[in-house]
């Protein structure tokens, strides 16, 4: 590979249904939340019960500067056009010179967003794409 995308420290691969949509270098939104529910027991004056509840997931951002793995992104969103089915993926972070440092296996795939690049001439930084992907859950392997 050739792309200045490994120019970073660490990249992000993203994988969707067997789909390897190539490399991104942010990734942002790993995470869930716990929704707490409280329970006030009578005759219990001094605190309320905390009992766990849903588990909710954030929405995972990925953004590179356009290369030539934009068009495996356009072809997939194509596909999701056609038909939305929730896809099994797969981030990993890698260093430069290719190696995992740690994985998550991400579940029901979805994209929500897509954002192409701003063609400006008076900018001067790279044209950048943004995507956004639900998910049912995630682990680490």
């Amino acid at each position: 590979m050739t792309d200045n995308i490994f120019a970073t420290s660490v990249f992000f691969r993203l994988v969707i249904g067997g789909t390897d949509l190539g490399a991104f270098h942010t990734c942002s939104g790993l995470g869930a939340e716990v929704e707490m529910e409280q329970y006030a027991e009578g005759g219990n004056n001094g605190f309320a019960w905390q009992l766990p509840g849903r588990i909710t997931w954030t929405n995972i951002t990925l953004t590179r500067p356009v290369t030539a793995d934009t068009t495996k992104i356009a072809r997939w969103l194509n596909e999701i056009i056609q038909r939305v089915e929730p896809k099994d993926g797969e981030i990993v972070a890698l260093r430069p010179d290719l190696s995992p440092i740690i994985s998550w296996q991400v579940q029901g795939i979805v994209p929500v967003r897509w954002q192409g690049p701003s063609f400006d001439p008076a900018n001067s930084q790279a044209a950048v794409e943004t995507l956004e992907i639900a998910h049912e859950g995630l682990n680490p392997s």
